[in-house]
């Protein structure tokens, strides 16, 4: 690992205002392995970050310093059960390698936020997983629970962006809080790009509700039960 210093502020950087300036950290170039797809990325840590988690930057392909036209930006909150073990029951995991490999080909960031369960932590989300085995949907389950639907502050990826030189951004998502969250915090988004429907007959309940209780971009007509295989 080797430190660097900040990266140089463009001119379309707004000013920083209340929100801290954050630093980096490290940057260190990891190969990347997605079933039969590989790529390596730039891994970018950070000094000043307000919620002090361990959250990264992985800077992919060319032009993500914004010089040949605003770069895509993914904001994916950690999912243990879906980056990692595969689970069904969401559509994080399809989500990641999507997003690496089409950020990859355009030039962008994927900033990797440590928000596991929408921000409630991961024994949280497993006892909300329980609930909704009892028929209560996503945010129903959180309620139940004493939990905010979605706790998710976009303020440190702010800081992450703006560290990296990034004002102006098109972002790859099908949620419009992120859009709204960056915009109040002084960064320009650009495209909303949508991301993939990948459901399955053990997410479609998951991907409906959030389609109508926090207005993603999903295809409601798609999105109806089906039996497990």
């Amino acid at each position: 690992m080797r430190d660097l210093p900040a990266a140089p502020q463009p001119a379309d950087l707004p000013a920083a205002g209340p929100i801290p300036e954050a630093t980096v950290r490290t940057r260190v170039s990891v190969p990347l392995r997605f079933g039969d797809f590989t790529v390596t990325a730039d891994v970018v840590t950070f000094h000043g970050l307000v919620d002090g988690r361990e959250h990264l930057a992985l800077v992919l392909g060319d032009g993500a310093d914004g010089t040949a036209g605003p770069p895509l930006v993914r904001l994916h909150s950690e999912c243990l059960t879906g980056d990692v073990f595969g689970s069904a029951r969401c559509d994080c995991g399809p989500q990641l390698r999507e997003a690496v490999e089409r950020i990859a080909e355009h030039g962008g960031v994927l900033l990797y936020l440590r928000q596991e369960g929408r921000g409630i932590g991961l024994y949280n989300k497993l006892d909300a997983y329980a609930l909704q085995d009892e028929g209560l949907d996503t945010y129903a389950a959180n309620a139940a629970l004493g939990l905010p639907e979605d706790a998710r502050d976009y303020t440190a990826a702010a800081q992450m962006l703006r560290a990296l030189g990034i004002g102006t951004l098109d972002l790859l998502s099908n949620n419009p809080d992120k859009a709204e969250q960056l915009t109040a915090l002084g960064l320009t988004v650009g495209a909303h790009v949508p991301t993939g429907v990948f459901t399955t007959a053990h997410n479609v309940r998951y991907l409906h509700a959030k389609a109508v209780q926090t207005r993603h971009t999903l295809p409601l007509a798609e999105l109806r039960e089906r039996p497990a295989g």
